[in-house]
């Protein structure tokens, strides 16, 4: 994989929202990742922010709205298939709305010592943690459908 020369196709976001000690986890039903369990986000409009972008996908895909969502994580993924994605990845400590079910998601509140990384996607485990901690995080993935080939860590 030549990193060096990589575009990602699409660019999108992920919101992760911390209330004293849950976390705000969907579970995904439609898209890339359907069926998984994962933050809200979406991908950036043309003229949007990463972090306008968190936070309008977080308010349709889940009625919450995230405040301040701060910049935790940068990573790029590339599939065996073509497609490309490059992830800015958001922490938000206070939110207002109560979470609703739309046809994108089902919100689920989980304790921060029971996230379901079992139903998530691989690279998850390696990376959430650290930044639940407050580590920054950069990383490369490379995925064969859902299954996680290898990965490489850069310096933030």
């Amino acid at each position: 994989m030549d990193w060096n020369n990589w575009i990602p196709r699409e660019r999108a976001t992920l919101c992760f929202i911390i209330d004293v000690s849950r976390i705000l986890l969907i579970r995904k039903l439609r898209g890339l990742g359907a069926g998984k369990m994962n933050a809200p986000g979406g991908k950036i409009e043309p003229g949007e922010t990463a972090a306008e972008c968190a936070i309008r996908e977080t308010v349709e895909e889940v009625g919450v709205t995230p405040h301040r969502p701060e910049l935790c994580a940068e990573l790029s993924f590339q599939f065996t298939d073509g497609y490309s994605l490059q992830c800015s990845v958001f922490l938000a400590h206070s939110h207002t709305g109560e979470a609703v079910a739309t046809e994108e998601a089902i919100p689920v509140w989980c304790e921060l010592d029971e996230i379901p990384y079992a139903e998530m996607w691989q690279d998850d485990a390696l990376w959430l943690p650290d930044i639940l901690r407050g580590e920054k995080k950069r990383g490369l993935f490379l995925f064969d459908g859902e299954k996680m080939v290898s990965h490489q860590w850069l310096p933030w």
